[in-house]
């Protein structure tokens, strides 16, 4: 009888395989991002550029959402709760305007020091909007990626601490081969992976992270035009000008890459973390194997 019960609760290689966080990471971040560039080269083999707006990187989108959701049920083997579906208009809409209030105090603060130049606003346009679909696949394949797959698999396997510095550290190098990118720029993503971390914490979801992660690179780019980690600046609601110190405005890498943001970021995610901890929402490493 011990035995037959031994045989059936033994392990298949593959599931003791797929039980390693390391592996969990590994196939979580594949699973979750192949979407990506498939959807991609799928799109510029059927249709002509012209034809290639907005649907492609929906698609997409969808396509995350459900390779991040087989990668949880199956691998994880866990309900995917951080994307339950009650309260995701909410969580998202308060993340949009975190995002926002902050790259606009940032850039209120630039302002007042001078490095920062408003001089007018461009007429609304429909366009101001079409890039919101490829920021909806951003913030979501990220999101999912570093929040939801390497913070989630490593704080489950190390505890809380360990998962933010990690997960924080690595979507900080995920952009060294953006144009621009600096120690100062390492400083203030790694500060925006902490507040993202903290964010995902308190409320063990990812739509406010997702929210938030759109709603500043929308505003750094479509609201004050300006570039967004080393991507090229587009025309955007207002017209101004980041000039000066390369310390302050960024330079290359956008203001992601300033002090003024490094500080604004470490001080909100400094905030966020306080209350986690405070509230008892951190986890402890997991115990050791007897």
């Amino acid at each position: 009888m011990e035995t037959t019960l031994n045989m059936a609760t033994k392990k298949s290689p593959l599931a003791r395989l797929t039980a390693y966080p390391l592996v969990q990471i590994v196939l979580g971040m594949v699973l979750t991002f192949a979407a990506v560039p498939l959807t991609m080269i799928m799109a510029s083999k059927l249709v002509d550029k012209s034809y290639r707006i907005v649907w492609p990187q929906l698609l997409a989108a969808v396509l995350v959402w459900c390779g991040y959701r087989f990668h949880v049920c199956r691998i994880e083997k866990r309900q995917p709760t951080e994307l339950a579906l009650p309260g995701m208009a909410r969580e998202l809409g308060c993340g949009l305007l975190l995002g926002a209030a902050l790259v606009t105090l940032t850039f209120a603060v630039l302002a007042l020091l001078g490095v920062y130049r408003f001089s007018g606003v461009n007429p609304l346009n429909m366009l101001l909007l079409f890039p919101l679909a490829e920021l909806l696949l951003v913030g979501m394949a990220e999101e999912m990626m570093f929040r939801g797959v390497l913070f989630g698999v490593t704080e489950r396997a190390l505890g809380s601490k360990l998962a933010i510095a990690i997960s924080s550290l690595v979507f900080s190098l995920a952009h060294l081969p953006n144009d621009g990118f600096s120690v100062l720029a390492i400083a203030g993503l790694v500060a925006y992976g902490v507040l993202q971390a903290a964010l995902y914490m308190r409320t063990r979801r990812l739509w406010i992270c997702i929210g938030t992660h759109i709603g500043w690179n929308y505003c750094v780019g479509q609201v004050f035009s300006s570039t967004v980690s080393g991507h090229a600046e587009t025309g955007g609601l207002l017209r101004g000008e980041l000039a000066g110190n390369a310390m302050l405005t960024g330079g290359a890498f956008g203001v992601e890459g300033s002090l003024v943001t490094v500080l604004l970021i470490s001080t909100a995610a400094a905030y966020c973390l306080r209350q986690v901890f405070a509230g008892g929402q951190a986890v402890r490493p997991a115990a050791a194997p007897e």
